[in-house]
Formats: C-alpha cells, structure tokens, sequence
C-alpha cells in the first residue's frame, strides 16, 4: 500500500467512525480530483453501514480500476519499415529527458533499433543530458548546434532515421512552460516539420508529468494537449512519495491515459503501465 493511503487506512482505522468530509478532503489531497473523490465518498455512504478503513480500500480500488481504460498495447514497429516517431513532450523538471531515454532502452531492450533527437535545443544542459545517457545506453543521439531550431534537430533525425531503417525515433522536445504561447507554437512547428517526410508522422505524443506536482500536471496535460494531441502519459517520480492518483483525474478530465511509469533514477526503474498494478501500489 503506498504511503499516502497507508496513513489514511490507519488514521479510518482508529477512528470510532468516518469523518465524511475529512476523507473527501483527504482523498482530494491523494490528487484524485473533486468529482472522483466525492464519488467514492457517496459511494461509501451509501452502504448504510459503518464504514472499515478495508471498505475504504476497496470501494477506491474498484472506482479507479474502472476509470481507466485496458492497458494500451506497447508500441510496436511498423509493417512498412518506417520509423515510429515519438514526441517526448513537458515542462523542465519533469524527468522529460531522463524519461526520453528510459524509452530508447526499455524499447532497445525488446530488440528494436532506436535513434534519439536532443531537440531541447534552447537548454544546452539537456542535450549534454541525452547524449551522456546515450553514451551510457548504447543509443545514437541527433544533435544540433546550441540554440539551433528544435524543428530543425527532428528533421535531421528523422532523415538519420530513415537511412538507418531504425525502427524508433524519440525527440526529446523543448521543456516548454506550458503557458507560454510561443513555445506551444513551436511544437507545432515540430509536428508539421517531422511530417514532410512521413505524413502519419509524429505516431505518437508522450506527456511527461512529475506525479507529485499534483493539479499542475492536469494543468500541464490540458496545454499540451491543446497544441499537440496526447497519446499518453509518462509519469514520474512514483518512487517516494505514494501518490499517482493524478494519473486517475487526467484520464477522467481529457482521457488521456498512463502509457509509463518511471519509479526512480536509474535506467530499470522505467515501466510499462499496468492498471491493476498501478492501482494496488497506489493503494
């Protein structure tokens, strides 16, 4: 059980009965959003009978098991030879970069051929960043000169991917501030420039989202996906502080779902999601 919910089982546990509107409160702190958690709370009261921290569990691992969606299949190469093209997106801070290449790994690791794009051009920082993981995890990283286009890097890339005949291209985009306008265009930018040599192409759109930011990481996922549509979401830094229930309020809100999961530094602790056992670790 993971900490958060584990303090909130015993507190319920040595309660002579549930305050109502202290566990709402509290499963609104778990960032499990306002409507969910009213939800499970009516829910709860509707059993008509005194309420066990076990019931707690229960009814809140059967609410969220429901919400999402079956796992989503992990990609895949395509038939046609092509490079699949991932768009890494989020703001700095979120473990985007690191995350970008967890990806290349884990995918290296299921025997496909990956090529990574340093397209956070604007930060010389994250580029030194993904070529030292490269370097680390045998993956050949596109880069571009400092300050150089983002657009630019990815179409390189993309070229450089072609050639290969890699089955994989990540670009590890700009840490956008997801309120600033001209950044969000500028993705966009990236989308158009990566599609004038494959049209279906960027195939998908992974938002980076730190799990204990809580609503600003709804915020985030509203923005980007406004200006570049999401596939998913890769959530980070689950490995101390027992939340995750934002992954649960940005599927519920605008239906995007946990596509990985990222559990601590090093390069292993990346995972594909698992619904049931993303929500027995959640509670």
């Amino acid at each position: 059980m993971a900490g958060f919910f584990k303090k909130l089982f015993k507190q319920i546990t040595n309660q002579a009965e549930v305050d109502w509107d202290e566990l709402e409160a509290n499963l609104i702190a778990a960032d499990l959003g306002a409507k969910l958690s009213t939800g499970i709370v009516d829910e709860l009261y509707d059993l008509g009978r005194e309420v066990t921290a076990d019931d707690v569990v229960e009814v809140t691992r059967k609410r969220l098991s429901k919400i999402l969606p079956e796992d989503a299949p992990a990609p895949a190469p395509r038939a046609d030879g092509k490079p699949t093209v991932i768009l890494v997106v989020g703001v700095n801070g979120t473990g985007k970069t690191t995350s970008s290449a967890k990806l290349g790994m884990w995918l290296k690791q299921r025997g496909h051929s990956v090529i990574m794009a340093a397209a956070d051009t604007f930060r010389a920082a994250a580029v030194e960043q993904l070529q030292r993981w490269g370097d680390r995890l045998a993956l050949e990283v596109v880069t571009g000169k400092a300050n150089s286009d983002p657009s630019a890097v990815c179409f390189h890339a993309h070229q450089r991917a072609i050639e290969a005949k890699a089955d994989f291209l990540i670009c590890d985009t700009a840490g956008r501030i997801h309120t600033r306008h001209n950044l969000m265009e500028e993705l966009g930018k990236i989308r158009r420039t990566i599609a004038k040599q494959d049209e279906d192409a960027p195939h998908l759109t992974f938002l980076v989202v730190d799990a204990s930011t809580g609503s600003n990481a709804l915020n985030q996922a509203k923005e980007f996906h406004k200006a570049s549509p999401l596939d998913g979401l890769i959530i980070t830094k689950l490995d101390g502080s027992g939340k995750g229930g934002i992954a649960f309020t940005i599927y519920d809100q605008l239906g995007i779902a946990p596509r990985f999961i990222g559990t601590g530094e090093e390069p292993e602790a990346f995972s594909i999601f698992e619904k049931e056992r993303f929500v027995s670790e959640v509670l």
